[in-house]
């Protein structure tokens, strides 16, 4: 029997200003901040999910209770959202002043819309048709 991972308990993003990227993350996407730690992290709740925001370099060698991990550059996170709520999200990205930097309909279904946090990590809005 193979195992199989159950589904994605959490995600990381690298951020360069953690009170920027606690605002955009709160305040445009609307999720739930979980914890703070000044200077190390920002976690917020997206669904049943986490979205956990580092300093790049706080994770280097500060834990002895999990392994060193982090990146350098943008990374990328997609968000999963309604077909009939897409007006809405350009609206609100609009309202916060956060340019859309591509929109794409898919081939076999699904929409995604592109656009960059503070810290010019890649976000995407996409339709759950995407991977069906």
């Amino acid at each position: 029997m193979i195992m199989r991972p159950r589904g994605v308990l959490e995600a990381s993003l690298y951020v360069d200003d953690l009170a920027a990227a606690e605002s955009f993350y709160r305040e445009v996407l609307g999720l739930e901040l979980h914890s703070r730690q000044e200077g190390r992290h920002v976690f917020f709740r997206c669904g049943t999910t986490m979205v956990l925001l580092f300093e790049p370099h706080a994770t280097d060698d500060d834990d002895e209770s999990v392994p060193p991990h982090g990146c350098d550059g943008p990374g990328h996170l997609c968000f999963a959202v309604a077909k009939d709520e897409l007006q809405a999200w350009r609206d609100q990205l609009g309202r916060h002043g956060v340019a859309i930097e591509q929109e794409v309909e898919w081939p076999h279904g699904g929409h995604s819309i592109y656009f960059r946090d503070p810290a010019g990590n890649s976000l995407e809005l996409a339709t759950p048709e995407l991977w069906q």
